[in-house]
């Protein structure tokens, strides 16, 4: 009996506790996007484009960070089993969130980001055990409720960070965050069930070469690779720096992190609306259909964004682009799942995280640079370019390569 037929009585119990401490670590790392360029401000920095630029550099570090370790991070998974993997990462970014809130300056702040990235990342090593252990069929909507509690997260951390900060200060935002991880390691700790045999599936997982089969699907593997890494990106270019957007929109000092968090929030929430129903309806109609469609009507409604003049038609323009934008995670990791060998799972999964906080780090260093330099509107003009140019990929891809058996069944 493989790791998958052994776990089919737990994935749903250990999907819900997924869900809660997916959901509970994002609302703790996304809380300080409303707030992140009034701490530069705090640490030392005063000109806004030095501020612009810090601001996209500390929020990328992190992903950048998991970038690097999420392909080992999947390994040792195949190795040594999940949970370990997701106690690891909510022990070590509780510790690292409230040491934040000690930073001394700007230097601290980014260093500090960096760790946490780089011996974080619950959600990556929640995805790696829900997509090791959900049956086939029942995937793309696992992994659309998976990726709801993370968009959940990030939908009430920004209106979290809007307000928190007004009763507890910046710093102490950071302890309260560092606590809520901490509740999720318990979670996990007690409930979270794996039944994993070290000595068969430790000992055939270690060989991670791929089998001829995977390698011939590596150019199927690479585009959902580049994907992945693209709808952070989409997501991410401009949220970092959306503060100042807010504040050249007219919003006044005193409420601009506040409405910040509202507009960042409509993205999570429009996701959250549509995500498990994408989900499912890549498990119905084929994951490519999903993941085209997504690309392209993100990358339309990217653009109005960037003629704005009032923030509520940001904040709504956000909403529509995180509805289109939520079938796009479900649906590749869907694909991803049924074109590797189950003993392959845990690595490629974790390749797929580190595309995804590829993107991460991208988008914000992208929307820093690209707002600093040329005006913050051109953000999403870039940006609807590159995910019209990734859905012709994706399309190419598709027609050429979509005959390989394997992937045939995950559609």
């Amino acid at each position: 009996m493989n790791y998958a037929e052994r776990n089919r009585f737990y994935w749903r119990r250990n999907l819900a506790v997924c869900v809660f401490g997916s959901f509970t670590t994002l609302v703790s790392l996304s809380m300080l996007l409303p707030f992140l360029p009034l701490y530069v401000q705090q640490l030392g920095v005063t000109n806004q484009a030095d501020v612009v630029q810090w601001s996209a550099v500390a929020f990328g570090a992190t992903f950048f960070g998991t970038a690097i370790t999420a392909p080992l991070w999947g390994r040792l998974a195949d190795r040594f089993g999940r949970k370990p993997m997701l106690v690891r990462a909510a022990i070590g970014m509780a510790i690292v969130m409230s040491l934040i809130g000690l930073a001394r300056d700007v230097t601290d702040l980014v260093a500090l980001r960096l760790i946490a990235g780089l011996i974080g990342g619950y959600a990556s090593a929640s995805i790696v055990m829900i997509g090791s252990q959900v049956p086939k069929e029942k995937a793309g909507w696992a992994l659309g409720v998976l990726s709801t509690g993370a968009l959940s997260g990030n939908l009430i951390g920004p209106l979290v960070g809007g307000f928190l900060p007004q009763w507890a200060g910046i710093r102490g935002t950071f302890f309260v965050g560092g606590a809520m991880i901490a509740l999720a390691a318990i979670t996990t700790m007690v409930l979270i069930r794996e039944d994993f045999h070290r000595q068969s599936d430790g000992v055939r997982r270690v060989d991670h070469t791929l089998s001829p089969a995977d390698r011939s699907r590596w150019p199927i593997i690479g585009a959902l690779l580049v994907t992945a890494m693209m709808v952070l990106l989409a997501n991410m270019s401009i949220e970092p720096i959306i503060t100042v957007y807010i504040g050249d929109l007219g919003v006044a000092l005193d409420d601009q992190a506040r409405i910040a968090g509202v507009v960042m929030a409509c993205s999570a929430l429009g996701s959250i609306l549509t995500a498990a129903k994408l989900g499912a309806l890549a498990d119905r109609v084929g994951s490519w259909n999903v993941i085209i469609g997504c690309l392209l009507l993100t990358g339309l409604v990217m653009v109005p964004q960037a003629y704005v003049t009032q923030w509520w038609q940001l904040a709504v323009l956000r909403g529509l682009m995180g509805m289109t934008i939520a079938g796009l995670l479900p649906a590749i990791a869907k694909l991803i799942r049924h074109s590797v060998a189950e003993h392959n799972t845990g690595k490629i999964l974790g390749y797929l995280q580190s595309a995804q906080f590829s993107g991460q780090v991208i988008g914000p260093l992208i929307g820093g640079q690209i707002g600093a330099h040329f005006g913050l509107h051109h953000v999403f003009l870039v940006t609807a370019v590159l995910l019209v140019l990734c859905a012709a990929v994706n399309g190419w891809v598709r027609a050429r390569f979509y005959a390989v058996p394997a992937v045939t069944a995950g559609r």
